[in-house]
């Protein structure tokens, strides 16, 4: 097992975080924001912050276990790991949440979907600090 690349988990967060406020932003706007709430509150944003840093140093945890050399001989591992969990245990999480809320299958789709984009991007961030 290689060393985790702590500097790429907290760029990755930082990065998941900016899509979360673009896809929750202008160009998908519908009323809503990133953490329920009062959207002034700086603890929500906290919040937010503290879940990707952990998405982020379980995917880099993940990838030093593959190791360096398999990583560069198979770069595609790095979004396979990263979608795969967003695929696996964040969308399913994500959607049986909104199921039992009744919420509309747009949102959930598009709720989904801002998970996958987001951990995809986690995954650019890791395979760019390589």
């Amino acid at each position: 097992m290689g060393p985790v690349n702590w500097l790429a988990v907290v760029l990755a967060a930082a990065l998941a975080v900016l899509v979360g406020f673009a896809w929750n932003g202008p160009p998908f706007r519908d009323g809503r924001t990133i953490v329920p709430g009062k959207s002034e509150r700086a603890g929500n944003y906290v919040t937010v912050v503290v879940v990707f840093l952990i998405g982020a140093a379980m995917l880099g945890h993940a990838l030093a276990r593959i190791g360096t050399e398999t990583l560069t001989a198979k770069p595609w591992l790095y979004f396979m790991q990263s979608g795969g969990l967003a695929i696996a245990f964040v969308m399913p999480a994500v959607w049986l949440t909104h199921s039992r809320n009744r919420t509309e299958p747009v949102k959930r789709v598009m709720d989904c979907a801002f998970w996958l984009v987001a951990y995809l991007s986690m995954g650019l961030v890791f395979w760019l600090m390589g």
